[in-house]
């Protein structure tokens, strides 16, 4: 009989050196800022119309005409959000929201200043929406495997580029808020009133 009063020795614990676990927790947050974005993309593509080939397509006994018309009502016209409205434009900005929050200001947010500035609300600000989101869909599209391996430089050179240059300019969207984190203010500004026809002045 083997005496079992001999205890075998602990193993010794599984340490990780101090500057790999940087590495981890960077890969860690970026794995989970994929795994979001994966999630927007999915609740996005689950909220989308129906592709083309499974539209009906029209009968003899419907004119070609109005089958196109049926069409054309069934979806938006346009993935881009201004030609959204109501719960659509609603549920589109969330999804941008999910990935200017964890990929783009964490990545490419830069320090604020007067000459770079950024709001806090930059959702209530129509041009830094309209820009954010041609951004995001462009990104969808460039960070995609069938983009190929060019495609995140052709994102950051033709696309990310250009619009933090409009973006963050001191007279952007963000020009009238203040840049101070003591004393935040944020305020759209005013853009000309369209002229009317007919009006005599």
């Amino acid at each position: 009989m083997s005496d079992t009063s001999k205890t075998a020795a602990d193993p010794e614990p599984f340490r990780v050196p101090d500057g790999d676990l940087d590495d981890l927790a960077s890969t860690l947050a970026k794995t989970m800022a994929e795994v979001r974005q994966h999630g927007v993309i999915l609740d996005r593509l689950g909220s989308e119309p129906a592709p083309a080939s499974a539209v009906p397509q029209p009968t003899d006994d419907v004119p070609a005409a109005a089958g196109a018309d049926s069409e054309q009502t069934d979806g938006p016209a346009s993935v881009f959000i201004l030609a959204l409205g109501g719960e659509v434009y609603a549920v589109e900005l969330a999804a941008l929201s999910d990935w200017v929050n964890y990929l783009f200001l964490p990545v490419y947010g830069r320090e604020i200043s007067t000459t770079r500035p950024w709001c806090a609300q930059w959702h209530e600000h129509p041009e830094a929406v309209a820009r954010l989101h041609a951004l995001w869909l462009a990104w969808q599209q460039l960070t995609d495997a069938e983009a190929g391996l060019s495609g995140p430089s052709t994102w950051h050179r033709d696309h990310l580029d250009q619009a933090l240059v409009h973006l963050r300019a001191p007279d952007g969207p963000f020009a009238a808020c203040t840049t101070s984190p003591i004393r935040p203010n944020h305020r759209v500004l005013a853009t000309p009133a369209p002229e009317l026809e007919g009006v005599v002045q």
